[in-house]
């Protein structure tokens, strides 16, 4: 079997993936690279998601690259529009050429002798059989995601065998389903399951959207009226720019507000409800939830398309438990039954370090849970690997670019002094480990103990702070005391 080496493999030809190969090109053009994308397609989350109104909670000036100014009109854009972004900037880029599709990595494992990692990946043959690949390269950037791909999350509910209607799961999504003039259930209260209520309820009978408990929901414009006038007026990329950085600042304002105090934006959000709801209605059953604003991440509703729904009665909020499936719907904990033809399990994600791939380093495996997260990038003890992991309480992308950045700087420090290895390493008794998610959602619970921790000090610590890491990781030091070069 040969093996083909080259200087930089990334790992998912996703949102990050394409970023990470622009940034390459463009600071180290050269470096050889290759991108391993598991799936047939460029687009990551935005190919895989398929259900009924998937779009971004975050708007599109800090979701889209810093490269590529966003020119659409509509803020919050739809999966569609996003995925097209991804492609085109892959295309526009040549991008495109380097990915190998279908090839799923399954284990990864580093050889201090040879500063080399040796990459063995499962690709799928026309003729749909699988056979191994295995590549080598000096410097691994796995931009993988943070989510198990193959299945998402589903509670053990009971009886569900006996519903006699379909049960289908938002991360796949089958292409037969007709829901029209159809009574849907949708089991949830997050992102996902706010998206898809206004977008079902066009044209089913009526959607109810069954929550065990409510989560704080803000609407706001899909399209962006300075933003638009800005581009109108100014050169795309000033405009964009300014809008990117206005939207930053407010988003880290509105966070630290959360934080100092929590009453006044919980009360703030509220009345944003009541007033889209009216009066009459019960929301302090169904949208006020028993933890302050951004102990988890807040749901956005474009034009407050699901508050629209609820109003006109094609859709509704239930605020209980479930018993148990029946043949005909659920049996709330309550004793109340809904009848259903379709339930919608958007129950959640299931979170999986680096893609769930086995990493082995000089022959021993990485127990991912026991390292510390250097810089929100990379692993204590782990040499020349690097992760994009974006922002829990702000766009995916503003952290990716400045990992991309990041890693761009290590590589040509690297080169320059001669090195061909660099590690995070601990030598600071006083640094304590944290968890690296302070999230009480579900989803992070669940998977919280298998997690890499941060820790209580730099260069370990999460500040999850668009501006601190833009002067630690495009401006400060890159020979920190803390990475060790070889």
């Amino acid at each position: 079997m040969s093996t083909e080496h080259v200087d930089v493999l990334i790992v998912g030809a996703g949102l990050s993936g394409i970023a990470a190969a622009y940034h390459l090109q463009h600071k180290c053009p050269a470096k050889r690279f290759a991108i391993l994308e598991g799936r047939g397609a460029i687009g990551g989350t935005w190919d895989l998601f398929r259900y009924p109104g998937i779009r971004s909670d975050s708007d599109m000036y800090t979701l889209g690259y810093s490269f590529k100014p966003w020119t659409d009109p509509k803020a919050i854009a739809d999966g569609p529009q996003i995925l097209k972004y991804v492609r085109d900037t892959a295309t526009e880029n040549g991008i495109d050429r380097h990915i190998r599709f279908n090839h799923r990595v399954v284990s990864a494992s580093w050889s201090s002798a040879d500063a080399r990692w040796t990459v063995e990946a499962e690709r799928q043959t026309e003729q749909g059989t699988i056979e191994t690949v295995l590549m080598t390269c000096g410097f691994l950037f796995m931009c993988s995601g943070y989510y198990r791909y193959e299945n998402g999350y589903l509670p053990d509910f009971k009886g569900m065998a006996d519903f006699r209607g379909r049960i289908v799961h938002p991360q796949a999504w089958p292409e037969d389903l007709d829901y029209a003039g159809k009574r849907v259930v949708v089991i949830g209260s997050g992102a996902t399951a706010v998206t898809l209520v206004p977008a079902m309820a066009r044209t089913a009978a009526h959607v109810t959207m069954l929550q065990r408990s409510p989560t704080y929901v803000v609407s706001r414009p899909a399209q962006d009226a300075l933003a638009n006038k800005l581009r109108a007026h100014l050169p795309a990329s000033l405009a964009y720019h300014l809008i990117r950085w206005r939207n930053v600042l407010f988003g880290m304002y509105f966070f630290q507000l959360s934080r100092r105090k929590p009453e006044r934006v919980k009360q703030l959000i509220l009345g944003g409800v009541r007033a889209a709801l009216g009066a009459d209605y019960d929301v302090a059953t169904h949208f006020t939830p028993r933890y302050n604003p951004w102990d988890q991440r807040l749901c956005l509703v474009p034009d407050g398309d699901l508050f629209k729904t609820i109003r006109e009665q094609r859709a509704s909020v239930v605020t209980a438990g479930i018993e148990t499936f029946t043949e005909r719907g659920l049996r709330l904990s309550d004793g109340r039954e809904l009848e259903a033809d379709v339930v919608v399990t958007a129950t959640g994600l299931v979170l999986q370090v680096l893609g769930g791939i086995a990493v082995i380093v000089d022959g021993r495996k990485v127990d991912f849970a026991n390292t510390l997260n250097y810089k929100g990038m990379m692993y204590s003890d782990v040499p020349n690997l690097a992760a994009t992991l974006g922002y829990t309480n702000a766009s995916w992308t503003l952290k990716c670019d400045l990992t991309c950045e990041y890693v761009c700087r290590l590589l040509n420090y690297m080169d320059r002094h001669g090195y061909r290895q660099c590690v995070p390493h601990n030598d600071d008794s006083s640094v304590t480990p944290l968890p690296s998610l302070s999230f009480s959602s579900g989803y992070v619970q669940r998977s919280i103990a298998d997690l890499p921790k941060q820790g209580s000090k730099r260069p370990w610590r999460l500040y999850q702070n668009y501006a601190l890491d833009i002067v630690s990781l495009r401006f400060g030091k890159v020979d920190d005391g803390v990475m060790r070069y070889s």
